[in-house]
């Protein structure tokens, strides 16, 4: 695990960089490729600057060759911009370069120290010294070498820019440190991205072709400013990379490891090259490589200091061009593949929840990739560029990690995956599986469960606690004893359910019996359900006018007893324990208990044989927040009647609520739970079935007929298993999720309450559910407007994702999921774009009303 100054350094960049005014955007085009090394003083610059002489030295056309440089140590006796500005101007001499060309060389920012270094007695701007902080330098240099021959008309530009600089010629973190010229990462990925704007966007406009390179400082894995490695901190953009591989004595094993670090992060690596020094390490490289990467080899590098280069670039100049035209055949593919792939997805893909006919080709979010909670999204506007969009699903609930916890996740799967590969579960042990299963006991089934049963997804997940929690009423009903005293094979009894209406368990054919009817169960997607289960409808709460109200079903309604309490102050008088005295708690115990007295046991064979709840949450139905007090009432009644209780946490377990688990939230304990999605962080799929030791006993026999005969040839796999438990130690340690309060019991409000106030007195606005990492609310819609197969939200999502938030609807209910980690300033920044929308979205409709 990284140091804690590492971590918090690392969990500021990333909740910061999304906190600003506008997303990351990375104009695509041009090519642009970061040059990356094995160690530091390999030569990257020298590659750097050879591009620039292939690239522009060899034109007949209008060129621009940008270099950035955005951390720089050393300046100014070591600056490797100004290094390419001298190079390329005496090479182009030298060659004869029969084009106008155009030289610059600019340092935008510097320590105080570095400043007084370059403006020695013009040190002061604004009559001021430059305090403690990093400097507005913009030092420039200017040169142009112009053409009286026939190519006059033709202008090459190189364009050298240094975004950062410090004096002491040490690692970033320790110059940035020791000159008072500390920069956060944010600060470096939003000004790389602006230079990358201004200096390529233009060139579209002037018909001019351009090739940018990045280049870092140090090798792959060398802390930048803030002490976060340098692998991390670009990780927002992916750039393509270059690698500078090592030639010496050693070269392989380093060249290795920088490779496989910035693979680990996902990065891309066209190419690898590096210095002859008569090793021949080209050799095991290919062979490691399996030819996946071009392997290119430099001529040795001239030692005398005095030495101009100049030979050695004209010997080097045919590897460049090799360089040069990989690189922009690389370029040339990816964009290829990225306009491509919304056309091919439509063509083979079948997506789920989707009506294709709905889905026109443009419509398709072509993710690039990921990095921590955005996506990076391939857009074409004006032009082709990488958007981030903060993913507001959550990636359909599962997902939690921040940018350091992907990478966390990353690595260990990638060792369990090379230790165990995948192993059999059945009757073995193994770390992975050993650990993640103790975690779970502790953690979330810490006082009341005593088995995991692991399994591959949540709604399997589900189909294993309806057959525990139907082999342990049996058990205690004596149904089993008659089971076996008459030896029968056959079905004597007929087990039901009892659930509430608008939840979900799942998609698999006995998950869907266990949940009332729905668009999920109709005939039109279940032919064969019948709705094994006693459905109640349950009271919930929502706010509304920044009130929290309890919304009373019919059965509600008919009773005599007035009702008080059904509104709430705040949120945390709704789970408080005090309303188990109410009246309102005596009536929804009335009403289970008449409801249970009319069902089981009437025919003889017609039982309740199991409680299955979502705690507090009814996701998929519609992000409902059930009222908790019935929900514990309803467990307290089950108990009363010996009926097994089955908590299903798939979706609202590991914090999603804000809790752990939900009993933290309800106050009572299941018999069975189910866990899977945030699980793992979810990076991987795995789910588990917690079960007490009542429940586990009801299988123990001396026939194997008697044990639970259910599993997955991927059960407990070792992969899943690492991940969950990272994921578990991570969310709950305040070291590593900045969230944690109260002990690591609770996560602290990371959604406004002012905003969420203001957004549920908007009049276009029905009710909001706030709890956790979840906001939700529901669009004042009627007829075919409302309900799950409704597209009235359509319009407003779409604008959302214009903004940077990528949502996804359940018909006029819109949500916004974060991760246990996420930053109440994210979460914020969230809400304000929510509301400027929803403030457009009612203008729209109130024409349309009009018209």
């Amino acid at each position: 695990m990284l140091p804690l100054f590492f971590r918090r350094l690392l969990h500021r960049r990333y909740s910061h960089h999304y906190s600003t005014s506008q997303p990351l955007h990375l104009p695509l085009v041009h090519p642009i490729f970061q040059i990356w090394s094995a160690n530091t003083s390999l030569g990257k610059t020298l590659v750097s600057a050879g591009l620039s002489s292939s690239f522009l030295l060899s034109s007949s056309s209008n060129k621009k060759f940008l270099y950035l440089k955005p951390v720089q140590t050393g300046f100014p006796a070591d600056s490797d911009s100004r290094f390419l500005f001298t190079k390329l101007s005496a090479l182009s001499l030298r060659r004869n370069f029969p084009f106008n060309l155009l030289l610059s060389d600019t340092v935008l920012k510097s320590s105080p120290s570095a400043a007084k270094s370059v403006l020695s007695e013009k040190f002061e701007v604004h009559g001021e010294k430059c305090r403690p902080g990093m400097c507005d330098l913009n030092f420039s240099a200017q040169s142009k070498i112009m053409s009286d021959k026939n190519g006059k008309d033709v202008i090459c530009e190189l364009d050298c820019k240094t975004l950062f600089a410090w004096k002491e010629a040490v690692s970033p973190h320790l110059a940035a440190e020791r000159e008072s010229g500390v920069v956060g990462d944010n600060e470096v990925v939003e000004l790389l991205g602006k230079c990358l704007r201004e200096g390529l966007e233009s060139d579209r406009r002037e018909r001019m072709e351009a090739l940018c390179v990045v280049e870092t400082a140090g090798g792959v894995a060398s802390p930048g400013p803030s002490g976060s490695l340098q692998c991390d901190l670009y990780r927002p953009f992916r750039l393509p990379g270059i690698l500078v591989g090592d030639g010496r004595l050693g070269g392989i094993s380093g060249t290795i490891s920088a490779y496989e670090s910035l693979k680990l992060r996902g990065y891309d690596v066209v190419a690898i090259v590096f210095e002859d020094h008569g090793l021949i390490n080209e050799v095991p490289l290919i062979s490691y490589l399996r030819n996946r990467v071009p392997v290119l080899v430099l001529p040795p590098i001239p030692t005398d200091a005095s030495n101009d280069l100049m030979e050695w670039f004209d010997e080097s100049h045919d590897v460049f061009n090799s360089l040069k035209d990989i690189m922009l055949s690389a370029y040339s593919e990816r964009i290829c593949r990225l306009n491509e792939s919304a056309k091919r997805a439509g063509e083979v893909f079948w997506w789920p929840f989707t009506q294709h006919n709905l889905v026109p080709e443009e419509t398709v979010t072509v993710i690039d990739s990921r990095c921590g909670e955005n996506f990076s999204v391939h857009k074409v506007r004006d032009n082709e560029f990488i958007t981030q969009q903060f993913d507001a699903c959550a990636s359909w609930w599962t997902q939690g990690p921040d940018a350091i916890l992907q990478t966390e996740l990353a690595r260990d799967m990638g060792y369990t995956a090379a230790r165990f590969g995948h192993v059999m579960f059945p009757e073995n042990v193994y770390e992975p599986a050993l650990e993640c299963a103790e975690l779970l006991l502790q953690g979330v089934g810490k006082g009341w469960a005593s088995r995991t049963f692991f399994s591959d997804n949540g709604s399997t997940a589900i189909e294993i606690a309806l057959k525990m929690a139907f082999r342990k009423f049996s058990s205690d009903h004596g149904i089993l004893l008659d089971f076996f005293k008459n030896n029968r094979a056959e079905k004597s009894v007929e087990l039901k359910v009892l659930a509430l209406k608008g939840s979900y368990h799942g998609d698999t054919l006995g998950a869907m019996e266990a949940q009332a009817p729905s668009p999920y169960t109709g005939f039109l997607q279940q032919p064969w359900y019948v709705g094994r289960g006693l459905f109640l409808d349950p009271p919930t709460v929502f706010m509304c006018n920044s009130i929290w109200n309890l919304s009373s079903p019919e059965w509600l309604h008919a009773e005599t007893v007035e009702l008080d309490n059904t509104t709430f102050s705040s949120r945390d008088d709704i789970f408080n324990k005090h309303r188990d005295k109410s009246d309102l708690a005596g009536i929804y115990s009335s009403y289970i208990s008449h409801k249970l007295s009319q069902n089981p046991g009437l025919k003889g064979f017609d039982h309740i044989g199991a409680l299955i709840i979502e705690p507090v949450i009814h996701a998929a139905g519609g992000m409902h927040m059930v009222d908790p007090l019935f929900q514990r009432v309803l467990v307290n009644e089950c108990r009363n009647h010996k009926i097994p209780v089955i908590f299903d946490e798939v979706c609202c377990g590991f914090w999603r609520l804000g809790v752990e688990t939900t009993t933290n939230l309800l106050g009572c304990v299941p018999d069975i739970a189910c866990f899977a999605k945030l699980l793992t962080g979810g990076v991987i799929p795995l789910a588990v079935t917690l079960a007490s030791k009542d429940v586990f006993d009801s299988f123990v026999g001396d026939s194997k007929l008697k044990a639970l005969l259910h599993g997955h040839s991927y059960s407990a796999h070792a992969m899943g298993c690492a991940a969950a438990a990272k994921a578990i130690k991570w969310f709950k340690d305040p070291q590593t999720n900045p969230n944690i309060i109260s002990e690591g019991r609770l996560l602290k409000e990371l959604w406004d309450p002012e905003l969420v106030q203001k957004i549920s007195s908007h009049s276009a606005v029905r009710r909001v559910v706030t709890l956790g990492t979840i906001f939700a609310l529901e669009l004042e819609a009627e007829g075919s407007n409302a309900g799950y197969g409704s597209l009235y939200a359509s319009s407003l999502i779409q604008k959302l994702r214009q903004d940077g938030v990528y949502m996804r609807p359940l018909g006029n209910v819109i949500y916004l999921m974060c991760g246990p980690c996420t930053s109440p300033e994210v979460c914020r920044q969230l809400l304000i774009k929510l509301h400027r929308r929803l403030r457009d979205f009612n203008k729209v409709e109130e024409k349309l009303v009009s018209c």
